[in-house]
């Protein structure tokens, strides 16, 4: 079912259907019998005061309003009275306006139409407006009952008479809802200041209170450790007091004292453990450190110092065969070894006497005096040095040496004995020369 029209709009149409009929009889004429219809009443059918509530009651202003924009009417949109007034002249015949007015009651009020079918005759149509009436339903239940077929003109003239005093009643009824809004509204308005000075001063001691809760609860918590701390201390004050806290401390003391002496000698023992393994691993990285060089050497004398019997492919001046050939050249005789490793000297005299030749040692100035070397130097046929074992001014003092004193000098690399074999060999080669001792850097 379409909404009721608002208050307003029903008090609007009720006032102006008393201003368009003048003033009212307390009895409304009686018409005319009228023979029943066959059908239900149009709208222009109607009696020419019952256009008047009817539209005002049943059409709403919005839709007022759209029918009068399309329709034209001469009146304002925002003039509802004169809207009012002129579709209640063009419902009293019928034409479009009628015609389309018409057709829109019938399918807003579809529901109240379809209830009121059910009434068979005057009496009932009546019974149904009434209880729609005392439900307040008024705007569907009035165009049913005033286009009905069974309704008399007597029953449309009792329909008049309640839409007119409902008007006044309602009138009335909204003037004085006008006033009680107003109390109401500055009752409310008071109310709802006063609950947010309530709520402000509710909050202000809920924050209080919560405060308070908050200290006392810390409070509890801080006397509860406090009773705990002080059953602990009457505990322990017990204790001692019998002397068992006394025993219990002496032998909790003593197996400290043992446990701590048994800590510091096996600290002192990992100490000396670890400081013991420390020299082993660094006498381990030197011991392997000689055994490759000893192994290298050894290598190196199998094949210089081990007599094989066969003759090399090749002239590489490292066999024996090519020391010796070289030997007998007329190479030098006397050689002055100046640095190198003085734990392959005995490798270095064992290799030169097998060639025939005298080997004397300098250390460089590691032990044995720098100034020596000149007299040395002397009396040497040629001198050889490792450049990679010999001290920086043991080096430049046998350049400068070499020469003045026009001596053969060989600086190599390596102190390991096949470079010192290599370094005889083209020693006795005549590889080495004045400006080889210059030009060795």
């Amino acid at each position: 079912m379409k909404p009721e029209h608002t208050l307003g709009q029903r008090i609007a149409g009720l006032f102006a259907s008393t201003a368009d009929v003048g003033e009212l009889p307390l009895t409304p004429p009686l018409s005319a019998p009228v023979a029943t219809p066959l059908a239900r009443r149009k709208l222009w059918h109607l009696e020419g005061k019952l256009h008047c509530p009817v539209i005002g009651t049943c059409l709403p202003l919005g839709e007022l309003q759209r029918l009068a924009r399309r329709f034209h009417f001469s009146a304002k949109l925002n003039d509802a009275f004169a809207l009012h007034g002129e579709a209640v002249n063009y419902a009293r015949e019928r034409n479009e306006f009628s015609e389309a007015l018409q057709k829109h009651f019938d399918q807003a009020y579809r529901e109240p139409l379809r209830h009121f079918e059910i009434a068979r005759s005057d009496a009932e149509v009546l019974r149904l407006w009434q209880e729609c009436l005392g439900r307040g339903e008024v705007a569907g239940p009035l165009w049913a009952a005033v286009s009905h077929k069974h309704a008399s003109a007597e029953t449309r003239n009792r329909l008049y008479a309640d839409i007119h005093m409902l008007s006044h009643q309602v009138g009335a009824g909204q003037a004085a809802d006008t006033r009680r809004l107003t109390y109401l509204e500055r009752e409310v308005f008071e109310q709802r200041k006063q609950r947010s000075k309530s709520l402000v001063d509710y909050a202000r001691r809920e924050a209080e209170l919560r405060t308070r809760i908050d200290a006392l609860e810390s409070g509890e918590a801080m006397a509860d450790c406090q009773r705990v701390r002080l059953e602990q201390l009457q505990t322990r004050l017990e204790q001692f007091e019998s002397g068992a806290a006394m025993i219990d401390m002496g032998r909790r003391l003593m197996g400290l004292s043992l446990a701590n002496e048994r800590l510091l000698a096996e600290a002192e023992r990992a100490r000396s453990l670890e400081q013991q393994a420390a020299e082993l691993r660094v006498a381990l990285t030197e011991i392997r450190r000689e055994r490759d060089d000893l192994g290298a050497e050894r290598n190196a004398l199998e094949r210089l110092l081990l007599a094989d019997g066969g003759t090399c492919a090749d002239d590489c001046g490292e066999c024996p065969e090519s020391i010796a050939s070289a030997v007998e050249t007329g190479g030098p005789r006397r050689i002055l070894c100046v640095g190198g490793r003085t734990q392959l000297l005995t490798q270095y005299r064992q290799l030169a006497e097998r060639l025939g030749l005298k080997l004397s040692h300098h250390d460089g100035g590691q032990e044995e005096a720098l100034s020596r070397l000149p007299e040395m130097i002397q009396g040497a046929d040629a001198v050889l040095c490792p450049t990679d074992c010999v001290s920086h001014p043991a080096y430049y003092r046998l350049k400068r040496e070499c020469k003045q004193l026009g001596k053969p000098c060989l600086l190599f690399k390596g102190a390991g004995v096949t470079s010192f074999a290599a370094a005889l060999v083209q020693l006795h080669s005549g590889h080495a020369t004045l400006n080889a001792a210059s030009d060795a850097d």
